[in-house]
């Protein structure tokens, strides 16, 4: 199994948890319990250490990301400057809600405390592209970029 090849590859060190998560997410996406509790069992850890780990760094998640996934910046200046109705048209128009993907599984929408652009608020990221001065009026043509 894939997971334990990747404890293995860390020497099953307990100290190693967030290197061994950050590899598996890498592998498959997320880290869903059910690959919590494989991680645990590999390193001889509590599956509530795990999770208490996943559901910290907010690197980490538990649902499978978008092709696209989206971050809308919540940090100090760009709530703001207007970032809480860019999330809300963002929702909007993908009829989905943070921390959801579409049902085609093009999109997802997390939210992040600051991406260091605090100049350019509020801040949107698709990926690794930055929007800056985003407004409501501009969403739809960010999507518009990943149709096809």
């Amino acid at each position: 199994m894939q997971i334990m090849e990747i404890c293995k590859s860390f020497n099953n060190q307990p100290g190693d948890l967030i290197n061994v998560l950050h590899k598996v997410q890498g592998v498959f996406g997320y880290l869903p319990a059910e690959v919590q509790e494989i991680v645990a069992n590999g390193l001889g850890v509590s599956v509530a250490k795990v999770y208490g780990v996943v559901t910290f760094y907010s690197f980490f998640t538990m649902i499978p990301k978008g092709i696209h996934p989206i971050s809308i910046c919540t940090g100090t200046a760009c709530y703001v400057r207007g970032a809480e109705k860019v999330l809300e048209e963002f929702k909007k128009e993908l009829g989905i809600g943070v921390g959801e993907s579409t049902p085609d599984g093009k999109f997802s929408i997390t939210c992040l405390r600051c991406v260091g652009a605090c100049g350019l608020a509020p801040v949107v990221m698709v990926g690794e592209k930055t929007y800056g001065r985003v407004s409501p009026e501009g969403v739809l043509d960010i999507l518009k970029e990943y149709e096809g």
